[in-house]
């Protein structure tokens, strides 16, 4: 049999089992919505998941209000759900209540939601927002100005505990952002959710069980607003959060997990079988987001 005949029955028999090879550039779902530096002019609505969606008639963040400033703008990632525009502005006129000037805020989602061209794994429906852990010194930074400025960690570098740079502030305004009944959950690095478990008293915890551990938020922690009324195709995340907690303010299972199973993880007493390897967003197609995203994304 010649090579090329070989070739052909090789692909034709990969195709027939669903193993061929990635999608060309062009098919990619975050090539196609990162190509929109504009919604959609429709009504606001979320289709699918965080990690699995996008959406119709988000709108920008103003990029700079009386209270926030929109960061690295080079991404043009500030659209949002009209609702979570609403409760940033909010939240950011709760942080000059407790002292601060005001919100950096970091990534939202692109102009129509979807796969982010970075593969970031969420944000995809405009209904996730990161809030910068640096107080802002001012809010009149340029555009250049925003593309350079870092936040702060608030954790130290073996991830054990909170770091100087984490104050009572910062306690205070995730309190604070937590307690917004539009909010589902917020990640934050484990060591955030130790220290505010360790002065935690039973009032709190009504909003400290949606304080959720999660690796790479300390620069920042990460809201994640539930499904906003009237958006039917939304799916709201599962478990929710009240599922997670039963009732409690999930200090205990987070101490567990965080000291016992990340930090010291217990040996390995048996040979596994590595995990199947997981679709990185970066992969997705049309194929893999809720049908609606199809129109959203070939809308004019």
């Amino acid at each position: 049999m010649g090579r090329g005949k070989q070739t052909l029955l090789i692909l034709a028999a990969a195709l027939a089992v669903g193993v061929a090879g990635p999608a060309p550039a062009r098919d990619l779902a975050n090539q196609l919505f990162g190509a929109h530096a504009m919604p959609t002019v429709a009504p606001p609505q979320a289709f699918g998941s965080y990690a699995r969606g996008c959406a119709d008639g988000l709108v920008a963040l103003p990029e700079t209000g009386p209270t926030w400033q929109a960061m690295r703008l080079s991404r043009n990632r500030h659209w949002g759900h009209p609702e979570m525009i609403a409760y940033i502005q909010d939240l950011s006129r709760e942080a000059v209540r407790i002292g601060w000037r005001g919100l950096y805020v970091g990534d939202i989602s692109q102009p129509r939601g979807g796969p982010m061209t970075s593969g970031h794994a969420s944000h995809q429906m405009g209904l996730d927002a990161d809030i910068w852990m640096l107080p802002p010194p001012r809010l009149d930074l340029s555009r250049a100005e925003r593309e350079r400025i870092s936040s702060i960690s608030v954790r130290t570098e073996d991830q054990r505990s909170i770091n100087s740079n984490w104050t009572a502030q910062h306690h205070a305004l995730l309190r604070a952002a937590a307690s917004d009944p539009r909010v589902d959950r917020i990640f934050v690095a484990a060591a955030v959710k130790i220290e505010m478990c360790r002065t935690a008293t039973r009032a709190d915890t009504p909003w400290l069980q949606k304080i959720r551990p999660a690796a790479g938020h300390n620069f920042h922690f990460h809201v994640r607003l539930r499904c906003p009324q009237g958006s039917r195709h939304c799916e709201t995340q599962r478990p929710t959060v009240a599922e997670l907690s039963n009732g409690g303010n999930g200090c205990d299972d987070t101490l567990t997990w965080w000291v016992t199973d990340f930090l010291r993880p217990p040996p390995r007493t048996e040979r596994t079988e590595p995990a199947p390897r997981r679709r990185h967003p970066r992969e997705f197609t049309l194929a893999d987001l809720p049908q609606q995203c199809a129109e959203v994304v070939r809308r004019p």
